[in-house]
């Protein structure tokens, strides 16, 4: 995994720079979960080897990599939740929804360090089942309840883009649903497995292959990641994917028809003037006529 987010890094990294002008808002929130990912598993390769050399825990890295871990999971989902609600495409800012997507966030950061902090920090498997049940179910309440909210918003936000008839910004939301849906439906069969697993091993007889329960989740946020990555790449189009109101296009087609108004009026002025001297002129040149005559 440090491996992945280190490469993904480089190439963020570098259209990142190689398009700073260009960048949206939602991009710098992109780029910090990056970075938080990669620092988090660069923490968890030192706490392993360590691990690995001693036999014990270092308290001090554990705690670090614990709580890096609980920021970037948080921020990753107020991310995505951000971008099912449409922001900075389909709405400026989160308006009053801002105050329950933060109070969101500091619960989930809050049950997620303190599990972490109980399941890794100290001797390994020194927590009873019953306290670590009574942490686990306050995690697993509000990722239901945070998907259920991404979902609602997301269809919002679709129905929002096909009223404006927007297709690119559609196109990008149809495929990000697309991952979603997956993500969710590997999750699920995932539980299941994970379930079957620990059901058929009381003992952890099979504790040499039990990592995989853990680095699946770490593996299936990191590909979710990589397509958000994918869809808002930084590029010198970044901007067409932002908010806009639509007033530009009406203020700038009422200025051009007041230009064309005006010219027109100013045209049809000259006209009448050059009228108005040719008729001026004919009475004269008719008697200087007269004259020489």
């Amino acid at each position: 995994m440090s491996i992945g987010y280190a490469i993904l890094s480089l190439i963020w990294f570098f259209q990142y720079g190689r398009h700073w002008n260009d960048v949206l808002l939602l991009q710098h929130c992109i780029t910090s979960v990056i970075a938080l990912g990669l620092l988090e598993m660069t923490f968890w390769y030192l706490d392993y080897t360590y691990f690995n050399n001693t036999g014990t825990r270092p308290v001090g890295i554990t705690t670090w990599v614990v709580t890096i871990g609980a920021i970037r999971r948080t921020v990753s989902r107020l991310l995505i939740l951000s971008v099912a609600m449409g922001y900075g495409v389909v709405r400026p800012t989160l308006g009053g929804l801002t105050t329950k997507v933060l109070l969101l966030g500091i619960t989930c950061f809050v049950a997620s360090e303190l599990l972490n902090i109980t399941e890794y920090v100290g001797t390994i498997n020194d927590v009873a089942g019953r306290a670590r049940v009574f942490l686990v179910l306050p995690v697993a309440f509000l990722d239901a309840f945070l998907i259920s909210w991404i979902f609602t918003s997301l269809s919002k936000t679709l129905e929002q883009l096909q009223a404006k008839k927007s297709s690119i910004k559609l196109d990008i939301y149809r495929k990000f649903s697309n991952a979603l849906a997956v993500t969710v439906i590997a999750s699920v069969v995932w539980i299941g497995y994970e379930v079957y697993f620990k059901a058929t091993d009381p003992f952890n007889e099979r504790w040499q292959s039990a990592w995989i329960i853990n680095a699946f989740w770490d593996i299936l946020a990191f590909a979710l990641l990589c397509v958000i990555c994918y869809l808002w790449a930084p590029s010198q189009s970044s901007q067409r994917y932002a908010y806009s109101d639509g007033k530009g296009d009406e203020i700038d087609d009422e200025e051009t028809e007041s230009l064309c108004r005006e010219t027109s009026k100013g045209i049809s002025l000259v006209k009448q003037d050059r009228k108005d001297d040719s008729e001026t002129s004919d009475p004269e040149e008719e008697t200087e006529e007269c004259k020489r005559e």
